[in-house]
């Protein structure tokens, strides 16, 4: 007690003189190890030690990796509404209307990250889906470069956009193949297509989910398996944005928002993305089976409703396809593909026919006004671009 009792008016003492001088700095810490463990105070915790140290980590990989990140816009353009004229002359048709004027429009709509120092560049397809537009990308330093070519992923929701640039900033791609929950998650992006680089970080929350990219009454509908599961917000203008790891490698392209939900986003496997990489840096192009056929998948709820039964039902078929060439017609449902049921639990017609390759020949029942009918196709190849 002597001890701990002269520590303590020493302690005073110092405290006083420097507080009066200004010049004495106090080392507190020093002192922890002469008094008892049990009455030591606890100048640090370990909680706020954490918590720097996440913060430096989220810090470290926004500046190492916010080069990379570019927001994807769109320039079209809109009819304004209709005008209306007055004419005092003509009792019958005194307000007749005059065409609006066409006005051109300029909105950010997405996201994409630097793969290539001259100009290629990653997103998702379904942020540039218009194929009459024109887009354009801008980097952090909010330098604008036109988009010039355009290559779409047919079998996933990836794009590669090319401009006319050099010595850009590169991502480095991580793993996806070993990622685990818990783990954290940091995603960038131009969150509502107005707020560029925004920055929002959260954990993994599940792996191997399985979702539907795109309209599911369209034939660009995909049925998208072993996707990434983040609480990170994601937001309309995120897609095509990169998921990254504390170690600020790209683990993810963020994909899609749950309309049922609140922080439950989705992301692409980077793994994914580098086998499309590979296929494209080797021929150009990404090609995937093709079959020629927009559809809707009839739920067993809807067959059972309608008394038809579950498959793909055909909205229209592309001309020129291997579907056209083959017999498929408008309104069959497709039902099976070389004995395979073809139905939405299992991924559908889509997730059939991305796991055929290009040449293959396949056999196809369909259903057509109460009628089995079976049909030979050789499955085409579609590039794409």
């Amino acid at each position: 007690m002597k001890r701990i009792f002269i520590l303590a008016i020493l302690l005073v003492f110092l405290v006083v003189l420097g507080a009066r001088s200004g010049q004495l700095k106090l080392d507190l810490k020093g002192l922890e190890g002469l008094l008892p463990k049990t009455q030591a105070p606890s100048i640090i915790s370990e909680d706020k030690v954490r918590i720097l140290s996440e913060e430096s980590l989220i810090i470290d990989v926004v500046d190492k990796v916010s080069p990379s990140v570019v927001t994807v816009s769109i320039e079209t353009s809109r009819q304004i509404g209709r005008m209306f004229e007055i004419d005092p002359f003509d009792p019958f048709n005194m307000f007749r209307p005059r065409t609006g004027e066409r006005q051109r429009i300029e909105q950010d709509i997405g996201t994409g990250f630097i793969i290539a120092a001259d100009g290629l560049i990653v997103t998702n397809k379904h942020v540039v889906s218009e194929t009459g537009a024109k887009y354009k990308v801008v980097t952090k330093d909010n330098k604008t470069h036109n988009v010039t070519k355009i290559y779409r992923d047919p079998s996933n929701d990836l794009a590669i956009l090319q401009i006319s640039a050099s010595d850009l900033a590169l991502v480095t791609m991580g793993d996806s193949g070993n990622l685990k929950v818990g783990q954290m998650a940091i995603a960038i992006g131009t969150a509502l297509g107005e707020f560029r680089n925004t920055v929002t970080v959260g954990v993994i929350s599940g792996l191997g989910r399985g979702i539907t990219a795109g309209s599911p009454f369209e034939g660009s509908a995909e049925r998208l398996d072993n996707v990434i599961q983040t609480d990170a917000a994601i937001n309309p203008g995120n897609s095509g944005g990169p998921l990254l790891n504390s170690g600020g490698q790209v683990i993810g392209v963020n994909t899609a928002i749950s309309s049922q939900g609140q922080n439950i986003g989705f992301a692409l496997p980077i793994n994914v993305v580098k086998e499309a990489l590979d296929q494209f840096n080797t021929t150009g192009k990404f090609s995937r089976p093709f079959l020629g056929v927009q559809y809707r998948m009839i739920t067993r709820e809807l067959s059972v409703l309608n008394e038809v039964p579950e498959g793909a039902y055909v909205q229209e078929v592309v001309d020129g396809s291997p579907a056209e060439g083959a017999g498929i017609e408008i309104e069959d449902i497709i039902t099976k593909i070389d004995g395979a049921k073809v139905t939405e639990q299992d991924g559908g017609l889509a997730k059939i026919i991305s796991g055929k390759k290009v040449g293959d020949r396949a056999t196809v029942e369909v259903w057509r006004n109460g009628e089995t009918k079976t049909f030979t196709i050789t499955v085409g190849e579609n590039s794409g671009e």
